[in-house]
């Protein structure tokens, strides 16, 4: 087994529905379903007071949990597959759990964990960035660790770990994409955004510079203009000429 376990007792519920729900809730339990690989979907009620203390050892990681029941002497190995709770309330509404078996392989979700201080933001004035706050992985229940870690304290700015550079957890094996973002270290946004307005400044002086010598081809292009300027000069149609001075 994994060397973190919880236990949760359980109790086994023959009624489903919504006015079954209700019902759990109103007697200060929450609804719950355990679902199997092997086995039917069970319907299941938690003493919401205990489930809210084994919230608080899981603390965001993942562990395996022992569901014992009242009941039954039957005992079973899972983990919290989801956790509905009420958006205005904040009550749990419904807990989903996932059977597993020590001697088969499970597909789970870990929480990833930074450790250590960047390098890129002690010295480089770097930000971290985490782009996975989960990572998938598959391995056996003994096998399971609670949260992925991955110390970045040679991390530099411009640098970044990847699901393919991250190290090997014996018995585990990653599932997602070996070139998806784990944690990056990159420049400040400040710093990226006054970057950008001074490369456009550099880039002006350039190009309004192209324009006079483009216009100043424009008279040689066509002598008309000056025919033109004559014409301008002379009255127009129809004008009487200016009278000549008397003589004297």
């Amino acid at each position: 087994m994994s060397k973190q376990q919880l236990i949760l007792n359980v109790t086994t519920r023959a009624q489903t529905g919504r006015s079954a729900s209700r019902r759990v809730r109103k007697a200060n339990q929450i609804p719950a379903i355990l679902y199997g690989k092997h086995t039917k979907p069970e319907t299941l009620a938690i003493d919401a007071p205990e489930f809210v203390r084994l919230l608080k050892s899981v603390a965001g990681r993942a562990l395996l949990i022992e569901l014992t029941r009242k009941d039954s002497a039957n005992k079973a190995l899972s983990f919290l597959q989801e956790v509905q709770r009420d958006p205005i309330t904040d009550k749990f509404l419904h807990v989903d759990l996932q059977e597993v078996k020590a001697d088969e392989k499970l597909e789970i979700r870990v929480p990833v964990q930074v450790t250590g201080e960047s390098f890129g933001v002690k010295n480089q004035s770097g930000v971290l960035e985490i782009a996975s706050q989960t990572l998938r992985i598959r391995c056996l229940p003994k096998d399971l660790p609670p949260v992925i870690a991955v110390d970045v304290t040679e991390l530099k700015v411009g640098e970044a770990f990847k699901v393919g550079t991250l190290k090997p957890i014996a018995g585990v094996e990653f599932l997602d994409s070996k070139g998806q973002p784990v944690v990056s270290c990159v420049e400040p946004v400040g710093e990226i955004a006054s970057a950008a307005p001074a490369a456009g400044a550099a880039a002006a002086p350039a190009a309004g510079a192209a324009a006079p010598a483009a216009g100043a081809a424009a008279p040689a292009a066509g002598a008309k203009p000056a025919a033109d300027a004559k014409a301008a000069a002379a009255p127009a149609a129809g004008a009487k000429p200016a009278a000549a001075p008397a003589k004297k």
